[in-house]
């Protein structure tokens, strides 16, 4: 990315974080449940690059809203991913020991915390957004809703679901992976691009856009990290390489081969950028639209 550009997506980065802490503390309510609240910070602090709350923020700027207005939606959608990770990395799931170089939460503090830290992200990123003292309640209710569709059944977790169900097929189709992926890894971006443009009251027009570039987007992102589990390094992306070809998951590059998938991933990439097209000032997004598609973790 350029220097600039970099700059400004670890300064929306930062606020985020700061955000995030001040929702998640112990309080007189939460004395009794230090660990609860402990197990939350962890795998908050995890790290990550925030991508869904940088898309929220930025998709509201070029909508021609403030931080301000995105910044509970921000912090919302990504309380939403990291009860998503915790869970994936549960035993019943995909027992992963490790995440971004770290035990994962359940290594850490045990699995029923863990599950349970996981189900309190999930409650506390509706209630964030419902406390929030700027938002219209119409506002309010707009950006719950697009959490929940992209949090559930149809969205986030049922991708989940199907993603398990497939670990016992060999004959999934290209076209039931996109919907898996589409479901479990697209929804949630998705939903940044559409909290940011709705929290700035951007209209119907702007928020289809943004929908359709997040759509894009979150295939392409599902696209590479089925290339990384390839061609990544283990201590780059701080858990094992080449898992999901000896537990003999279905990925892109065992459905295409490496290079049509990154042909694909690619085609997308361009596809997404175009779309921002239709936005001013969209360089910073552009820039970081491309840097995913050759990130190393």
């Amino acid at each position: 990315m350029e220097a600039k550009h970099e700059a400004h997506l670890h300064a929306l980065a930062t606020a985020v974080e700061q955000q995030l802490m001040t929702y998640v503390q112990v309080t007189s309510k939460t004395a009794r449940q230090e660990q609860l609240i402990q197990a939350m910070r962890y795998s908050l602090e995890a790290g990550g690059k925030r991508i869904r709350p940088v898309l929220t923020l930025e998709f509201c700027r070029l909508c021609g809203g403030t931080q301000q207005q995105a910044m509970t939606a921000a912090c919302a959608i990504e309380m939403i991913h990291t009860f998503s990770l915790i869970h994936d990395d549960l035993p019943e799931m995909d027992n992963d020991d490790y995440r971004r170089g770290k035990p994962s939460c359940h290594k850490q503090f045990g699995h029923a915390v863990a599950l349970q830290a996981g189900d309190a992200l999930s409650v506390a990123a509706f209630e964030v957004v419902l406390n929030d003292p700027t938002l219209e309640a119409e506002t309010k209710v707009a950006l719950l809703r697009i959490l929940a569709e992209a949090a559930g059944a149809a969205g986030m977790i049922g991708g989940q679901v199907m993603d398990m169900a497939f670990e016992t097929r060999g004959d999934v189709t290209l076209e039931e992976q996109e919907a898996m992926c589409a479901a479990k890894t697209g929804a949630l971006i998705r939903a940044a691009c559409k909290l940011g443009s709705t929290a700035a009251s951007g209209t119907p027009e702007q928020i289809a856009l943004a929908d359709q570039y997040g759509e894009k987007l979150g295939l392409a992102f599902q696209i590479v990290d089925d290339l990384l589990d390839v061609t990544g390094s283990t201590d780059v992306l701080g858990k094992p390489v080449g898992s999901d070809a000896q537990e003999g998951k279905t990925t892109f590059v065992s459905l295409l081969d490496l290079e049509q998938t990154k042909r694909r991933a690619s085609k997308l990439t361009e596809e997404a950028n175009q779309i921002l097209q239709h936005f001013p000032d969209h360089m910073f997004l552009m820039d970081l639209t491309n840097m995913l598609l050759v990130r190393e973790k």
